[in-house]
């Protein structure tokens, strides 16, 4: 089925709405979970303190506090994302600082007068329906000598907090994910990650590869809380499962955790992710 651009931008973005107090609460906040690695991403773009950065899909604010740590009062700092209501948790997180902006923009149509020495963008780039056009943006949007640093989760069996249950959950939900959706795991893998940056004109493209571990305790924990935190479409089709149906979806995710349930019934999951860095 042909994505509708338009539609599912708007789409994630009513979810991102909704969901971007929860997120920032459980992850980006507190640094949990794949968030290990954003302290990785400001030192792989070699951060420097008069730079002036754009922090693109900037969510609730994560990379750009960092950079802004780093930069202290000197240099530049823009966060953007399409999330009114992430741009807002990311102000007040960050604080009124004169060398900080926030602005709401849409990744695949930007255009700046103003070009940065480096942009970062952290757990987006999947999300961006044409992520060329996104690319193509963001190369233009860099001085000559300007770096890229993009973050991604790696392929899904190397990320099985998302897998353990959407293996199981799209057996039972074949639309779980309306059909179309761009893969959160499409540039999962160093060679599909760096084939998407080449193509979009960027040189000098390295790419790290981190493993951390998350634990989101046991199993009735990770459950509830995976109920708990996901986008209220999402959560309307699992409750429309009958009980039978729900019981079977919890015991073939429960079954998926067992590689990783400790004797103590504790879960940790590995979480890789893929840090690159470009130049113009």
């Amino acid at each position: 089925m042909k994505l509708d651009h338009t539609e599912y931008k708007q789409r994630n973005i009513k979810i991102w709405n909704e969901i971007a107090p929860r997120y920032h609460k459980r992850w980006a906040g507190v640094n949990q979970g794949p968030f290990q690695s954003t302290s990785k991403l400001v030192d792989l773009v070699n951060v420097k303190k008069d730079d002036s950065i754009l922090d693109l899909a900037c969510g609730t604010g994560a990379v750009t506090k960092k950079i802004l740590n780093r930069i202290g009062n000197s240099g530049r700092v823009i966060g953007a994302d399409a999330s009114v209501t992430a741009i807002n948790i990311a102000k007040k997180w960050n604080g009124k600082k004169s060398n900080l902006d926030f602005i709401n923009i849409d990744a695949e149509k930007f255009n700046f007068n103003h070009k940065f020495d480096i942009i970062t963008c952290q757990y987006a780039l999947f999300f961006f329906p044409n992520a060329q056009k996104a690319l193509k943006n963001i190369r233009n949007s860099l001085k000559k000598t300007g770096t890229l640093g993009i973050s991604v989760h790696g392929h899904k069996d190397k990320v099985p907090f998302f897998s353990s249950i959407l293996d199981a959950i799209t057996k039972f939900i074949p639309d779980y994910v309306p059909p179309g959706t761009p893969n959160l795991d499409r540039f999962g893998t160093k060679k599909s990650l760096y084939d998407e940056i080449k193509n979009a004109g960027f040189s000098k493209i390295s790419i790290k590869d981190f493993t951390f571990s998350y634990s989101p305790g046991n199993f009735e924990e990770y459950w509830k809380n995976y109920l708990k935190y996901i986008a209220k479409p999402i959560k309307e089709k699992v409750d429309a499962l009958d009980k039978s149906q729900r019981s079977e979806l919890k015991q073939a995710v429960k079954q998926n955790t067992i590689p990783y349930t400790k004797r103590n019934e504790v879960i940790v999951f590995p979480w890789q992710v893929l840090i690159l860095t470009a130049k113009y």
